[in-house]
């Protein structure tokens, strides 16, 4: 599956006892969003840089309006010429597809904003 197979998807929301992924289906994921890094084997994060402040919060509110569309919530943490974010299943304290599905989303607004 390509990055864009992966943004094509919807996120599913997570209901709880569910494990979170790992072994060969995280590596399997992973390798698709390659700019993402793993944390822990419990969430994926990426920074993003801009040239100012009006410009992340721009790429900011644009993941919110993709988050709410599908449900699923990022952390996001942004300031003057970045923006961190941090994605996980919160309900699960761990990795789910959904999480690479919003990573590869959030890469097409970033690669869509020159």
């Amino acid at each position: 599956m390509s990055v864009s197979e992966l943004a094509s998807k919807q996120c599913i929301p997570c209901r709880g006892n569910v494990p979170p992924l790992e072994g060969e289906e995280l590596a399997r994921l992973s390798a698709q969003l390659p700019e993402w890094q793993v944390a822990e084997a419990r969430r994926i994060q990426r920074n993003f840089e801009f040239p100012n402040f009006k410009s992340a919060l721009a790429f900011v509110n644009r993941i919110g309006e993709v988050a709410e569309q599908q449900g699923h919530h990022p952390d996001l943490c942004f300031g003057w010429g970045y923006a961190k974010v941090t994605i996980y299943t919160h309900k699960i304290k761990g990795l789910t597809e959904s999480d690479f599905i919003m990573g590869a989303k959030i890469d097409g607004l970033y690669h869509a904003k020159s």
